[in-house]
């Protein structure tokens, strides 16, 4: 990594996990406006596949972070640095949060995750109705969150690069060695 730029597998897998919670968050808001069909239940399994491939990268990314430090902030105001920092620690908390309480209601509601249909993932609660209506609530929760930090986070990174007129966006944006 350059004292500048991010790693190339630091910026793989943010735009990965970028790219796949977008495709999550449709996924998920329009899926439940379905009529209960096969249809509906193939949209639901790609939804947790999706999901589980997120809470995986999302590991990886947070491993990879934990190893390799980021580049130092541009120069910007305390309170800026301060958001930045408390973005990015919520970012990562929440791709991790939304997938495993969406694993955990699908349990809950005695549906396995079995992913890509061919590896059936251990269940991290049994079978309860109650539990399920909780989870299914804290999931749907945790998703709007997720959605409004990555909008701010990329309202963020268009003023610095429209606005700022700095190389913010450009750091995890070019592909470098």
């Amino acid at each position: 990594m350059s004292a500048t730029h991010y790693t190339r597998t630091a910026v793989a897998l943010h735009w990965s996990i970028a790219g796949l919670v977008f495709a999550a968050l449709f996924v998920g808001w329009t899926m439940t406006d379905m009529a209960f069909s096969p249809a509906r239940l193939k949209v639901y399994n790609y939804h947790k596949w999706i999901g589980v491939t997120v809470l995986a990268l999302a590991s990886a990314r947070i491993a990879w972070r934990l190893t390799h430090q980021a580049p130092p902030l541009l120069p910007m105001p305390r309170w800026q640095q301060i958001a930045a920092h408390a973005g990015h620690g919520l970012l990562y908390l929440l791709t991790l949060a939304v997938p495993l309480a969406g694993w955990i209601y699908s349990n809950a509601a005695g549906y396995p995750v079995v992913y890509l249909g061919k590896l059936p993932l251990p269940n991290l609660v049994e079978r309860d109705r109650d539990l399920a209506a909780i989870w299914v609530e804290v999931h749907g929760s945790l998703a709007l969150l997720l959605a409004a930090v990555v909008a701010v986070h990329v309202l963020a990174a268009l003023q610095h690069h429209f606005f700022g007129r700095d190389a913010m966006l450009r750091r995890m944006w070019s592909w470098r060695r």
